[in-house]
This record gives C-alpha cells, structure tokens and sequence, in this order.
C-alpha cells in the first residue's frame, strides 16, 4: 500500500500507456527454386475460344438488331446500334495487332482478317493450332521466367525454362484479356444500356433484341471478373497469381451488383431526363479520360518512351489516349481497381491506394442516390404497375452489397492482400481507436496521506 502510495500519477500513467502502434512490416522467407524441366505443355485456350464466340455473337446480334431497326425507319436507334457495334470491334483489332506486333511482320492475310473485322476468329484459329502441337517439336529456343509464390510468411521465387509455343500461346491468350475488356466496357455495356433503354421506351422486346441483350451480359460478367483478375496481374507482376474459386464467386458477385445497379439507373433515370442522361454519361467520360492527362502535366513529366519502340511520338500519343478512353469506360459503370500514371514507365500506378477508392465509392453512392431520387420524384406513367419506393431501395441495397463484397474481397480473397502495408481492418481499427481515445476517462487514484480519512462522494 505505501508503494502505491509514494507513485505519482505521472509515473502511472506513463507505467500503463498501451504500446504505440507500429505499421505492419512482411519480413518474408525467401526461398530460389530452379526447374528441372522446360515448359512446353499448358492448358487448353478455352478463354480465347469463349472470348472469340462472345465477339462474334455480339457482331452477329447487333447486325440483326440493326436491320430490324432499319425496316422500321428508327434510323436514331440504328445509328447508335451501329456506332457501338463498330467501335469495340476496330479497337479489338488494334489492340491484336499491337500485342502481336503485326505491324512490323509480313503477314498480309491476318491484316486483311482483321481489316474486315474477322482477325479474333483467325487468332483463334491460331491459338488452336499452336496448343495441339505443343511438345510435338523440338523447341529451337526457350525464354527464362521468374515468378514468385506467396505461401504463408515465405515466399518462393520459381525460376522456369518455357518453350517457345507456350511462350506465343501465352502472347494470344494476354491479347485476348484485353480484348474482352475491351469488348465488354467500350461495347457490351453501352449496348447493353442502349437496347435495355430502347426496350423500357418501346415497352416491347422483340426476339433479336433480348437475344443481343443475353449477350452482351455474359461478355459484360465475363470482363469485368478479367478486367478485376488483370489488373491484380498487373499491379504484382512478379507475383504468380491463384484465385481461390470463393474469390472468383466474390468478384462475380461484387462486379455483376455494381454494373447493374449502375445500368439500371442510368436507363431508369434517361427514360425521364433523356438529354440529361446523356450530359450525365458524357461528364463521366470527359472527367474520367482528361483526369490521368491532368495528373500528367501538372507532374511536369514527359510521354514514356518504352510503348513500343517502332512508334513515333504520335504513334505514342495514339496508344495512350486508347489506353485512357478504356479506364474512363469503365469506371463509367464499374471501379477500374487501377490508377493511370501516364508518366511512369509501367503506366499503372503499383501500390494500393485506397483514398481513391474511398473516393470513387462514395461519388458514385452519391450519384446513384442523387439519380434514382430524380427519377422516383419525376418518373412517367410506364411505371404505374410498378412499387417504385421498393425499386428505389432494392437498388440501393444492391449498391450497398456490392461494396461490402468488394470490402470483403479486399479483407480476405485478395491474392496478394498479404503485401499490403495496410488494409481494410487497419483502417476500422484506427477509426475505433480514436473514438476510443477521445472518449476513454482519465483513471486517477485519490491521494493518499497516513491519518487522513478520505470519502469518496
């Protein structure tokens, strides 16, 4: 008692302060393996098969539609149709081209196939070819890869001889990542929003209609669950990635809520505010497209030079203005997961920056809210038979879902989430921490002196 006595309140206060927090540090085990074989098996390119039915279905569904439109003289629906059947389809065939470097090749007939919009069919074709006759030859040469494999708190860093068939199987099946992004954010998702708005309008969908909208929602799930899984390849190049199928089932369901809340929106709220709805889509595309050249000249940084090397400053120039009229597409509908850093050299940003993703989610809550508002206080008579206070708070708890699966992707089924410095628990534990703080009393012991009686009122 007299010990406790004699001890000051400085002197207890600073014997039981908490530790201070330390940011999380990954002192890993680093392990070097060496292959004993080369590789020259792999798997069957079912992806570039499915990517090119997805392409060729949508052609095909748009060219029905779009003469259907014709015979009934709606040459406003027709155009569209039309203009977002092409667009997609020639930036397929640059970005093919461009992978492959055909540009520097002579290959006439593929450059032809892809001149009249058939150059995925015979990439495909390719692709085909190649795969069955891996390991049938004697490989001339191979290429040296090195990947790393995360297992617990060790790293293994895999050394591989492939041969060169696997190496070009490996070229088709990275362009025809790409391609379905492509395809599904610059053409499956405004035609998706195109023929849904025209079908709520019209209150009728013929055959053709609902058979192209099938389609354009399958390649739509499909890139975005390879727009998601490209861009953790990307950020963690050196990192060989393995999704988890729960991680796959979480993704789908993330990315399928997000872009259909989104879609859904933008119909309901263009079948009241048709000029608005477009301002409103126009606004995201312009801010999405000039924020990363914004970022550019204000950095003061020069164009890298590393594109290609063949290209000449406009050749450049034409390459990234492609590359960020794609992040604006999709972050119309759906969070990019990267950040264009057009002065760097990798041209994506590497680390986690989870400010802009707070950013970007809470715009975009606020925009939906603000929109299905708008429509639910001025919506027209074509919705008389439905409950639309329901309609309005479905689509909100769907918005609201698909952040929670994203958050719940980030937490636990992200590939990589162990090279985070920080993460979403992180975050939550700082928030409740200061709250803790501002709120905790101050514990002070009375003090104490021999023959004094103390009470405490």
């Amino acid at each position: 008692m007299d010990s406790v006595g004699d001890t000051s309140i400085g002197e207890w206060a600073s014997d039981h302060q908490p530790p201070p927090r330390t940011p999380r540090t990954h002192s890993r085990h680093v392990i070097r393996k060496v292959a004993s074989k080369v590789v020259t098996q792999t798997n069957p390119p079912f992806a570039i098969v499915f990517v090119t039915l997805l392409y060729c279905g949508e052609l095909t569904g748009a060219c029905v539609v779009s003469y259907a439109y014709s015979r009934s003289n709606d040459l406003f629906w027709l155009s569209l149709t039309l203009l977002l059947m092409l667009i997609p389809a020639v930036m397929d065939q640059l970005t093919l081209i461009f992978i492959h470097r055909d540009l520097t090749s002579d290959k006439p007939f593929i450059l032809f196939m892809h001149l009249v919009l058939l150059g995925p069919l015979i990439r495909c074709l390719e692709a085909i070819v190649i795969f069955y006759r891996l390991g049938r030859e004697e490989e001339p040469y191979v290429t040296i890869t090195r990947k790393k494999y995360i297992q617990s708190n060790t790293e293994i860093e895999l050394e591989q001889e492939v041969g060169h068939s696997v190496r070009r199987l490996l070229t088709h099946r990275n362009a025809f990542k790409r391609m379905a992004v492509i395809q599904a954010f610059l053409g499956s998702t405004p035609q998706l929003t195109l023929q849904l708005y025209v079908s709520v309008v019209e209150q009728y969908v013929p055959t053709s209609r609902a058979v192209l909208m099938c389609i354009c929602l399958i390649s739509v799930t499909y890139g975005a669950l390879v727009c998601n899984v490209l861009a953790i390849q990307i950020k963690y190049d050196d990192y060989k990635i393995v999704l988890r199928p729960l991680a796959f089932i979480c993704i789908l369901l993330w990315r399928c809520l997000e872009i259909s809340t989104r879609i859904t929106i933008l119909v309901l709220f263009g079948s009241v505010f048709k000029h608005y709805a477009m301002a409103v889509g126009g606004a995201n595309l312009l801010v999405f497209f000039f924020l990363p050249w914004v970022q550019f000249w204000t950095s003061g940084g020069q164009l890298p030079d590393n594109v290609e090397k063949n290209f000449s400053r406009v050749g450049t120039l034409s390459v990234l203005c492609t590359i960020t009229l794609l992040y604006a597409g999709i972050n119309i509908f759906c969070w990019s997961a990267v950040q264009l850093r057009l002065a760097e050299r990798e041209l994506i940003a590497k680390s986690q920056n989870w400010g802009c993703l707070v950013l970007y989610y809470v715009f975009r809550g606020m925009e939906n809210s603000v929109l299905v508002i708008c429509w639910y206080f001025f919506k027209t008579d074509i919705y008389e038979y439905f409950c639309t206070p329901m309609v309005v708070l479905q689509l909100m708890v769907a918005y609201c879902l698909a952040v929670a699966f994203m958050l719940f992707f980030m937490q636990y089924l992200h590939p990589c989430r162990r090279l985070f410095t920080h993460n979403i628990s992180d975050f939550l534990e700082c928030v409740c921490c200061r709250q803790a703080k501002a709120v905790r009393p101050v514990l002070l012991e009375p003090p104490w002196e021999p023959g004094v009686r103390h009470s405490v009122v």
